[in-house]
C-alpha cells in the first residue's frame, strides 16, 4: 500500500546523500518534496503540514547540523516523527475482564465478518478461549459466513436466527461465555453503506447492554480520507477504543493509516494484509514506519517465521547444510515454508530495501514456484535424495513427467547446483549467514528464475556450468550415433 510513498521518500533521501552538511536550503527542498509525497499518499493536509514542521524543527537542531551523514540523519528524524504520527507504541487489547467483550463496528464492505474470524483466530492462537457472536441479523449470508469461519478456525459461534434484537443476542452470548468460562467474546455487528441514525442507535443499545471492553472500528484503508471521516463519526457516537485497518495489502495510497490516529486520538491496534485468516497483525507504529522508509521489519518476519517454521525441521536442514547434503527434498521443504510465509513478496516486504529487491525478483512468482514443485515431484525418490544422479536422459524423463520442456528442467537443475555451491560455508549464501549482509540485486539473469545479477565469481561459475552442460549434451549426441 505504501509503495508509491516509499519510492518517493527513497528518492528524496538519495538526493541528500550527496550533501556534506544539512543547511536550511537543502532541508527546505527536502521538506517540500516530503510534503508533496505525503499529500499524494492522501494524508490530511493539516497533518502533513504539522508533520513537516516537526521534522524541520528537529533537522535544524545543532546536533544534526554537525552530522557528516545528513541523509541518514533526516531518515532517522522522519522515522521518529512517523512513529509518533502512527501512534507511538503498539495499542494492546484490554482483556483484563473475563470474559472480555470486543465489539466490531464499521461500514458495509469493510470486512467486519472476516476480521471477526481473523481476530478470533489470533486470540485463540494466543491461548484464549473465544466465542464469536453473529450480530449482523440483516445481511442474509452474514450468519452463515461467520459459522463457516468459526468451523474453519475451531471457534464456536453464538447464533439466534429467529431474533432481530441484537442487544439481546449480545447479552445472551455474554451470559453463555460467563457460564462456559470463555476468555473473550467478539461481537460482529451489521454494517451500512453509510452512517445513519438507525445504525448508530442500534450500536449504542448494544454498547449499553454489554458494556464492551473494546469497541473497534474495522476501516477499509483503501478509502483514504473518507475512512478518516467515517472514523470521526463513529468515535463521536461510540467512543471507539481502537481501529483495525483492512486491505493494507492493496495498491491504494494509504493516507488513512497515516492520518487516522492523529485525527481521532485513537490507536490502530491491528492491520489486515489479505484474505487469509492468519493475515492479521498487531499494528506496531515503529515497524510500519520502518517499512515505509525501506528499513524493513525483520522483527515481524522473525515472529512470523517462528510461528510457521518447524524448529526440528530447521535444525535438521542446518545440519545437512553443514555437511553439504542439501537435496531436492530439502528444496521442496523450503518452497513450502516460503509459501507459508506469504511467498517471496510476503517475505520481501519485511526486509530492508525489500521493495527494490522485490522489483529485481519480479520473475519469482507463484507460477514459477508451481513449475519447480512439478519438476521435483516428477523425480524419483532416489533422484530427489541424490541430485548428482540426474543426467541428461533423466532430465528428459522428468520433463515428460511434469509437461515442461527439457531445457526448463536442465536450467532448473543447473540453478539448483549453483545454489548448492552457494550454500556451502564458503559460498555466497554461506557468507551472508556469517556476515548478516544481503547481496544487491539488479535485472539480468540469476538464481532459480530470479533476475538477479550475481557476484563475478558466481557468474564465472555459471559459465563453467554452462560449458559442462554443453559438453554433456555433445557426449549424449555421440552415444546416440
Amino acid at each position: 500500500m505504501f509503495d508509491s510513498l516509499s519510492d518517493k521518500l527513497h528518492g528524496i533521501f538519495k538526493k541528500l546523500r550527496g550533501e556534506s552538511r544539512l543547511s536550511e536550503s537543502n532541508i527546505a527542498e527536502a521538506m517540500r518534496d516530503i510534503r508533496f509525497a505525503l499529500l499524494e499518499a492522501d494524508v490530511n493536509a493539516a497533518i502533513a503540514d504539522e508533520f513537516i514542521n516537526a521534522v524541520k524543527e528537529s533537522c535544524l537542531g545543532q546536533e544534526v547540523l554537525k552530522s557528516v551523514t545528513p541523509g541518514q540523519q533526516i531518515v532517522r528524524i522522519v522515522h521518529d516523527q512517523l512513529v509518533e504520527l502512527l501512534g507511538g507504541g503498539a495499542g494492546e487489547l484490554n482483556l483484563s475482564r473475563r470474559p472480555a467483550v470486543i465489539m466490531l463496528v464499521g461500514l458495509h464492505g469493510s470486512g467486519k465478518t472476516t476480521t471477526a474470524g481473523k481476530l478470533a483466530l489470533n486470540l485463540r492462537q494466543n491461548g484464549k478461549k473465544v466465542l464469536l457472536v453473529a450480530g449482523d441479523v440483516y445481511r442474509p449470508a452474514a450468519i452463515d459466513q461467520l459459522e463457516a469461519l468459526g468451523e474453519q478456525i475451531k471457534v464456536p459461534v453464538h447464533v439466534e436466527r429467529t431474533s432481530v434484537n441484537v442487544a439481546a443476542i449480545a447479552c445472551d452470548a455474554v451470559a453463555e461465555a460467563k457460564r462456559d468460562n470463555f476468555d473473550c467474546v467478539i461481537i460482529d455487528t451489521a454494517g451500512r453503506l453509510q452512517i445513519d441514525e438507525t445504525m448508530i442507535q442500534e450500536l449504542i443499545r448494544i454498547r449499553q447492554a454489554v458494556n464492551p471492553d473494546e469497541i473497534l472500528l474495522v476501516a477499509d484503508a483503501a478509502l483514504g480520507q473518507e475512512a478518516v471521516s467515517v472514523a470521526e463519526n463513529f468515535h463521536k457516537a461510540l467512543e471507539l477504543t481502537g481501529f483495525i485497518l483492512t486491505k493494507l495489502d492493496g495498491d491504494a495510497r494509504g493516507g488513512a493509516a497515516l492520518s487516522i490516529r492523529k485525527v481521532t486520538g485513537v490507536p490502530v491496534k491491528f492491520a489486515g494484509y489479505g484474505e487469509k485468516l492468519d493475515a492479521l497483525e498487531v499494528f506496531h507504529p515503529d515497524r510500519m514506519a520502518g517499512r515505509i522508509l525501506g528499513m524493513g521489519d525483520v522483527v515481524s518476519l522473525v515472529e512470523k517465521a517462528a510461528a510457521e517454521i518447524d524448529e526440528d525441521e530447521a535444525r535438521k536442514l542446518q545440519e545437512k547444510l553443514k555437511k553439504n547434503k542439501f537435496d531436492y527434498n530439502d528444496f521442496l521443504s523450503q518452497l513450502k515454508q516460503i509459501s507459508r510465509l506469504g511467498g517471496m513478496e510476503g517475505i520481501l516486504r519485511f526486509l530492508p530495501g525489500g521493495k527494490q529487491i522485490s522489483n529485481a525478483l519480479s520473475g519469482v512468482n507463484k507460477g514459477q514456484f508451481a513449475r519447480m514443485e512439478a519438476m521435483v515431484y516428477s523425480m524419483t525418490k532416489e533422484e530427489r535424495a541424490n541430485p548428482d544422479l540426474i543426467d541428461f536422459s533423466r532430465r528428459k524423463r522428468i520433463a515428460r513427467g511434469c509437461g515442461l520442456p527439457t531445457e526448463a528442467v536442465s536450467s532448473f537443475v543447473k540453478q539448483f547446483e549453483m545454489m548448492r555451491k552457494m550454500m556451502r560455508p564458503g559460498g555466497m549464501l554461506g557468507r551472508m549467514a556469517a556476515t548478516g549482509t544481503m547481496p544487491e540485486f539488479s535485472p539480468g539473469g540469476g538464481l532459480i528464475g530470479a533476475p538477479a545479477v550475481l557476484s563475478k565469481k558466481a557468474q564465472e561459475h555459471k559459465k563453467k556450468l554452462a560449458k559442462m552442460a554443453k559438453k554433456e549434451r555433445a557426449k549424449q549426441r555421440k552415444r546416440k550415433r
